[in-house]
């Protein structure tokens, strides 16, 4: 079944475009004793490991990105507004908003 669609000698067919996870099925293969609802059933199988590696990716992606500089505005914003002085406020600043605050004279 699948070996029907694939191109000869191993090459993407015309049209078809080559993407990590067309690299990643190339060795994949399909009974030719299996029917059309084991060939389903793999098929979804499949698909719903890509998906969640898909998520996965997104998820490590969106907490690589904290909001840091968000957090580093906010607390010179904090420090204008209370102590009445502009200060900036360094990249390795503590996180924990207490340790920060308690550390807004050395900024």
């Amino acid at each position: 079944m699948a070996a029907d669609d694939e191109a000869a000698d191993g090459e993407a067919a015309v049209g078809e475009r080559t993407a990590p996870e067309t690299a990643a099925l190339a060795g994949l293969s399909i009974p030719d004793d299996a029917g059309d609802d084991e060939t389903a059933a793999i098929a979804a199988a499949v698909a719903a490991h890509l998906r969640d590696g898909e998520l996965a990716a997104a998820a490590a992606a969106a907490d690589a990105d904290d909001g840091r500089d968000e957090d580093r505005w906010g607390l010179a914003a904090r420090i204008d507004r209370l102590h009445r002085r502009r200060v900036r406020v360094p990249a390795d600043a503590p996180t924990d908003p207490w340790t920060a605050a308690r550390r807004s004279d050395r900024f």
